[in-house]
């Protein structure tokens, strides 16, 4: 049986907010099983857990958002993404701040967090959301949609007029049956336009972005020293977030996943239309040797 998985010890790290540009402390906890993934804000008293799940997401504009009565925590895709990656199913996540910290704007850091608290085997399965038939939401020009699959796929596609960014490859497949999340995805960082920064400074916003935690581009190239990560950076960190926002249903999926220009509203919006059709989709467990290969070989999640 493919068992759950939580963190063997607790773990910390400190970084910047992405749009507040405060200091955040970020501790990962263990968690006993079926707890699921739970955010707590420690600067509040007596505030209330946030569970990752997609019915608590209220914000979709500059960053995933999850809230709970009046709490309130942002940027959680990148860190919800690297938890996919390695196979955390449960885990108690503390902030002394609304966001979690943007790190070097891609997971790697979140795996680097993980791995070095150590991965726990728990001692229930671990369920899965295998998608039945497909599922899918279109908005002006945009699509993201779920279908049947064994195994894991993302089909991402996007469009940016950019010269450097045309000049890298707008579509990017990955299929986990045969490609690790920590080596094709996971260092993928985020990107915006230096004139889009200066807008949201002029609304307090983006304080705490720079050259060392986002890609920034002006109108015809990319200002960073640093090379491109990967020569499609752009689109496979679109997947990054996708990964992240799709891991908001609370369960891995076992589906193909297709997005043409899709972003986190149309991520979230695929998520509750999926649970508003219940028989799009079916909760089940797998042994190894039924597991699909995309979540299991060699005794571990491809994945890692």
């Amino acid at each position: 049986m493919l068992n759950q998985r939580t963190i063997a010890a607790p773990v910390k790290t400190v970084g910047i907010g992405l749009h507040t540009g405060r200091k955040v402390t970020l501790k990962l906890s263990p968690a006993p099983i079926n707890t699921g993934i739970i955010f707590h804000r420690v600067d509040i008293p007596n505030s209330l857990g946030i569970k990752a799940q997609a019915h608590a997401v209220t914000d979709t504009r500059l960053a995933t958002v999850l809230q709970n009565g009046d709490t309130r925590v942002s940027t959680v895709e990148h860190l919800l993404s690297g938890c996919a990656g390695l196979g955390i199913d449960n885990l108690i996540i503390e902030l002394d701040c609304e966001e979690v910290p943007i790190m070097d704007g891609s997971a790697a850091s979140f795996l680097f967090l993980i791995e070095s608290a150590g991965l726990q085997e728990q001692d229930a399965p671990r369920q899965f959301i295998v998608i039945k038939k497909p599922i899918e939401v279109r908005d002006a020009g945009k699509l993201a949609r779920l279908e049947p699959f064994n195994g894991y796929k993302l089909d991402f596609t996007i469009d940016f007029k950019h010269p450097a960014v045309d000049k890298t490859g707008q579509r990017h497949v990955i299929d986990f049956a045969d490609s690790t999340y920590a080596r094709e995805i996971g260092r993928a960082r985020t990107f915006g336009f230096a004139h889009e920064v200066e807008a949201l400074r002029e609304m307090g916003l983006a304080r705490g972005g720079s050259l060392d935690n986002a890609i920034v581009l002006d109108e015809h190239r990319i200002l960073n020293n640093e090379e491109l990560r990967y020569d499609d950076e752009f689109v496979r960190h679109k997947i990054l977030d996708a990964i992240g926002d799709l891991y908001l249903a609370g369960h891995p999926i076992v589906g193909a996943y297709v997005a043409e220009k899709s972003g986190h509203a149309m991520n979230n919006a695929l998520l509750r239309a999926m649970f508003a059709d219940p028989t799009s989709y079916e909760v089940c467990t797998f042994s190894e040797a039924d597991a699909p290969k995309a979540y299991i070989q060699a005794g571990r999640p491809l994945f890692a």
